[in-house]
């Protein structure tokens, strides 16, 4: 399970009243591509997960502070122990990943690479 801070989870809420969408889920995931080999991915879903191809029967759903936060099963053993937190800085604001599974990390904070990839997608089915 991910954890989320307590400043993520008000951006997330601010996110969803901003964009009148106050009942979608947020959902985390991964892509490939990026500085290293993956990126992470955040999203606003609805129920059916009809974005991206998504299938609600593939989704864990958990409910943290009043926000409905989806995962993809396929992704949910390399995030799991995920820290997502939210700052701002002189640049503007952002969610912050931090990932214990992760065996490096941009500087950017988004692209992260775990085993090598080949090692990784010939294990879990990573998907692309």
């Amino acid at each position: 399970m991910i954890e989320i801070s307590k400043t993520a989870i008000a951006e997330i809420k601010r996110m969803q009243t901003v964009r009148a969408q106050t009942e979608r889920k947020f959902r985390v995931g991964f892509a490939s591509g990026g500085c290293k080999d993956f990126y992470y991915t955040i999203d606003l879903v609805d129920s059916t997960l009809a974005t991206k191809g998504a299938n609600e029967d593939n989704d864990r759903v958990y409910q943290v502070d009043g926000v409905s936060v989806s995962i993809d099963l396929s992704h949910l053993a390399y995030l799991d122990q995920l820290k997502l937190d939210y700052s701002e800085d002189l640049m503007g604001g952002g969610f912050r990943f931090q990932n214990p599974l992760a065996t490096s990390v941009c500087g950017c904070g988004n692209s992260f690479s775990m085993l090598s990839a080949e090692s990784a997608s010939a294990r879990w089915q990573l998907p692309t």
